[in-house]
């Protein structure tokens, strides 16, 4: 028989039950079509292979000649189409329907033809996963967009068409939704409309009856068996309700549904979902409404509980059904990978809209780029996905038939092996173990109950039960068992929130979620040094998070996360505090390795770019949240960095200083942006060109000394010119105006209290004139302000004055200003009196004037002394020494003085020692939620060395003690 078959060296190489069933399906086709020997010729070589590995192919074949001749003649089984031309193909293939019987014949041949084409081409591995993929998703588009406009054309002649012009909105979801349809796959379908209404037909109906019948006629279209068979099995489960709603329904009541009634599961389901037919703008709407439902804008741990339940149940189901393998729900099968990139979706992907996708694939690379999945894994997870999918569909192309569960025959078995490159059944057995046990392990060191085991201990459940209970006395057995120091005031803070009021109004879930963390926390406070005082600020943390239970499930499902909580909590109770206004910080807590390593100032303006890279610039309300979300998150690294030791003090301020202007870079451009489009551009009409702004930082910005909580001091400046200055846009106004509403829109985004709290507040009464001045100063005005006008405590705040946003050309403008001002020649008694006067008034105003404390920032002998200082021998030396107005914070220009010989270096060093001790103690005193004041003793010689060199330079008086 074989020398007689086609391609015998094809032939030769398959196994012999493959060779049989080649045979056999070749002896049909023979039989039918013995006269074409011209076909014979033009057949590829890939014929033997592709018909002994599907029933499906070589059916089709044997029953059309003309379909394998189309195929042939038309190269579409070895070459990849363009793209558009599979629905080129569709559309053609359907436009000779005169009736229903014929349409309902050709969208089946149709559908026949291409997945023979698409089978024929992934069979002889002429095609790669992706793009079978897409071909199938393209294919099934293709074909309801086309049953859909049959089926609104029988209904014209009778109802008509909605008089608005709005038709059926057809919804994709699962793995057609994903674009990622499956050969033999049902298509989950959801059906709805845009707005009520009437048809404009002879017989006008409403259009919910209009759409109805539509949607009948399309499921009947594709999903009714005739003789050609049937195009896809239509599942509409997926809607509201499932069966027991409405096949179609109004957008209203399904935004109502799922605000209202939405189910967990249902939030999965329409990750995937897309517009796959009809009226795509009124779909791509409702999608849009839909997102938060699907998204939640915090971090919803309580996903991974959900889907182990899920899961749990699709195993239980998997159990009744046998011990057989099954690819989609065995255990590391394909609805395990789909899962846990779903979970990293429904966790963050309100947060991160990057991760809002369909695909699966892609999904997993972006979960790689974002660290949330490493390297290794994803890979695994994406080798795993490809192989599964491949053998998923390389099962189904046997008979066209929907099944997942590996065959039990020896043909069906061989096949397979084959088909995915084996050369038996063990060896595939082999290749696809080590995959879904892969996954599988993937998905239980995700979805695992982490904690679970705390819980089961014997004092676990003590303290659980007794928290449950309010028993006191229980409680404080348990406190004393896990070594609390001060038992009975843990006890009674954790009676205190049992019985607040807060538990009163909590859900179900969020009193299971909190009754399974107490313990947990109760155990990680109990390693700390002060127990029950860890433990009573954790406890404010949880009362204040309590309302959104998907924190507490955060803390249950991640131990790293809890136990870096307790920790902080314990050194801190300030960023106790930041957390307790603002949970969604917990998830920095997830990973240490950027938890305690800040970025530095380019590593944070990338990551404020990619956090605002989807906020447009006049969506105030957004781009307001995320700065002050992300001014949260980086100062909270750059606290927990300090709490812990691994920052030193110099790095902090830069830190907070670095975190500040690139906020302050975003807010201008932001603002300027809002007015310009409204405005146009300010213009330099005698330099034709567009007019600078810009922002200088005084104080602690300037100086880049900032602390936590620090105000910012800044000052606006603009360029003018000669004649008329006005912006170049629809609505022109003068330069002065538009500067003047740009300084205002900037300090309203970063004042503004929201939701998130506010970003910095700002301080411009270092402008010229102070409070009475004007907002903004033009650079001549502030020129001739800075020469003839300003105080000399003007021009030593000039001394910590930097440029930080805006235009170049101010930039530069400021910085000559400023050097001719600080380094004009100055009468040393006078700028001394001055100096002096000008300290005593502050301490006279400010300082604490208890002889048993010292405020370090405002006391004599502190911060301020040391920085009058550096600020005194700057303005009495630049005209000197001009290099000192190179530097704008105090240790710099204090190593300067004492390179120029300005200042004993041995005084420097001191100074610089006192300075950098009254910073890192003002720096912990603020984490710990107290002034920066201390008992008098404590930095005594520091104040008596300070007090010596003020003195030994500026000289005393009576106004201030030193």
């Amino acid at each position: 028989m074989l020398p007689e078959l086609p391609f015998p060296n094809a032939v030769a190489i398959l196994p012999e039950p493959l060779q049989a069933q080649f045979a056999r399906q070749w002896a049909r086709y023979r039989e039918r079509h013995v006269s074409d020997e011209h076909m014979l010729a033009g057949l590829p070589d890939s014929l033997p292979l592709v018909w002994a590995l599907s029933d499906f192919v070589a059916e089709g074949c044997i029953q059309s000649q003309d379909l394998l001749r189309r195929l042939v003649d038309g190269d579409r089984l070895s070459t990849k189409g363009a793209a558009g031309h599979l629905r080129a193909r569709v559309q053609n293939a359907l436009s000779t329907a005169a009736d229903e019987t014929t349409f309902m014949r050709l969208i089946r041949q149709c559908r026949r033809e291409e997945m023979v084409r698409i089978a024929w081409r992934d069979l002889a591995g002429q095609a790669n996963l992706d793009e079978i993929l897409d071909d199938l998703s393209e294919l099934a588009d293709s074909l309801i967009e086309s049953a859909l406009i049959y089926a609104e054309t029988a209904l014209e002649s009778r109802f008509g068409r909605p008089d608005d012009g709005q038709r059926l909105i057809v919804l994709a979801l699962g793995k057609l939704g994903g674009g990622e349809l499956n050969f033999s796959s049902d298509v989950d379908l959801i059906f709805a409309y845009a707005a009520p209404g009437e048809t404009n037909g002879r017989q006008p109906i409403e259009h919910q009856a209009y759409f109805t019948r539509l949607a009948q006629r399309l499921i009947r279209y594709l999903s009714e068996v005739t003789a050609d068979g049937q195009v896809w099995r239509v599942d509409m489960r997926l809607r509201p309700f499932g069966d027991d709603g409405p096949l179609v329904t109004h957008i209203a009541a399904m935004e109502h549904y799922y605000a209202a009634h939405g189910r967990e599961w249902e939030r999965y389901a329409w990750i995937k979902a897309r517009v796959a037919a009809g009226d795509r703008k009124a779909g791509d709407r409702l999608l849009a409404t839909l997102r938060p439902f699907v998204y939640r804008r915090y971090l919803d741990y309580g996903v991974f509980e959900s889907l182990r339940e899920m899961k749990e149940m699709i195993n239980r189901e998997a159990h009744k059904r046998g011990e057989y393998v099954d690819l989609k729900r065995s255990p590391g099968g394909i609805r395990e990978v789909e899962f846990i990139g779903q979970a990293f979706q429904l966790i963050r992907a309100g947060r991160d809209p990057g991760l809002q996708h369909r695909g699966i694939r892609e999904v997993l690379s972006r979960l790689k780029a974002r660290d949330l999945l490493p390297d290794w894994a994803e890979r695994e997870l994406q080798e795993a996905y490809a192989f599964l999918r491949q053998a998923e569909n390389r099962l189904q192309m046997q008979a066209d038939q929907q099944t997942h569960r590996l065959p039990d025959e020896p043909l069906g078995r061989l096949r397979l092996a084959r088909a995915m490159g084996c050369a038996d059944w063990p060896v595939f057995q082999a290749m696809l173990g080590e995959r879904m046990r892969g996954v599988h392990g993937h998905f239980e060191r995700i979805f695992a109950a982490p904690q679970a085991e705390v819980g089961d201990t014997s004092s676990g459940d003590q303290l659980a039960r007794a928290w449950r209970e309010g028993d006191a006395t229980g409680l404080r057995a348990g406190l004393v068992a896990v070594g609390y120091d001060d038992p009975d005031g843990a006890a009674e803070h954790l009676i205190a929130l049992a019985k607040g009021s807060a538990m009163r109004t909590l859900t179900e879930t969020a009193r299971q979620r909190l009754a399974q963390l107490v313990p947990l926390l109760v155990r990680a406070a109990a390693i700390q040094d002060a127990p029950a005082q860890t433990l009573a600020r954790t406890l404010v943390l949880m009362q204040a998070m309590s309302g959104r239970s998907v924190y507490l499930a955060l803390l249950v499902e991640s131990p790293l996360a809890l136990s870096q909580l307790v920790r902080l909590c314990a050194a801190s109770p300030w960023i106790a505090e930041q957390l307790a206004r603002m949970p969604l910080l917990l998830d920095e807590l997830l990973d240490p390795r950027s938890l305690y390593a800040p970025l530095d100032r380019e590593g944070l303006a990338r990551e404020l770019a990619t956090a605002l890279i989807e906020v447009a610039d006049d969506d105030v309300e957004q781009l307001m949240d995320r700065l002050r979300q992300f001014k949260a998150a980086q100062v909270l690294k750059v606290a927990a960095a300090d709490v812990t030791g691994t920052l030193p003090l110099m790095r902090v301020s830069d830190q907070l200083t670095w975190v500040a202007e690139v906020i302050l870079d975003r807010v201008l451009a932001a603002a300027r942006a809002q007015l310009s489009a409204r405005y146009g551009l300010p213009w330099q009409s005698s330099e034709d060109r567009e007019a600078g702004f810009g922002v200088v930082a005084y104080g602690k910005l300037g100086g880049i000394e900032l602390g936590y909580g620090s105000d910012l001091d800044v000052v606006f400046l603009y360029e003018s010119g000669a004649g008329e200055q006005l912006t170049r846009g629809d609505k022109p106004i003068d330069n002065a105006v538009y500067f003047a509403r740009l300084a205002q829109r900037v300090i309203h985004l970063l004042t503004t209290y929201t939701a998130a709290g506010t970003l910095y507040e700002i301080d411009t009464r270092l402008r010229p004139s102070g409070a009475s001045g004007l907002l903004v100063s033009s650079l001549d005005a502030f020129d001739l302000y800075q020469r003839s006008e300003a105080w000399v405590w003007e021009h030593q705040a000039l001394v910590r004055a930097r440029f930080i946003a805006g235009a170049e050309s101010v930039a530069a403008r400021f910085s000559a200003i400023r050097e001719e001002i600080l380094c004009r020649q100055r009468a040393g008694e006078t700028l001394r009196r001055e100096v002096r006067e000008m300290r005593a008034r502050m301490w006279q105003a400010l300082g604490s004037r208890d002889s048993a404390r010292f405020d370090l920032k405002k006391d004599p002998g502190g911060i301020a002394d040391i920085e009058f200082l550096v600020q005194y021998n700057a303005l009495l030396h630049a005209h000197a020494y001009p290099a000192l107005v190179r530097y704008t914070d105090n240790i710099r220009l204090l190593q300067a003085l004492a390179d120029m010989g300005i200042m004993d270096p041995a005084d420097a060093i001191l100074l610089t020692d006192a300075y950098k001790a009254y910073r890192d103690r003002t720096h912990a005193l603020t984490l710990q939620a107290a002034p920066a004041v201390v008992p008098a003793g404590e930095f005594a010689d520091m104040r008596m060395v300070v007090g010596r060199i003020w003195t030994a330079q500026l000289g005393n008086d009576d106004a201030t003690p030193v």
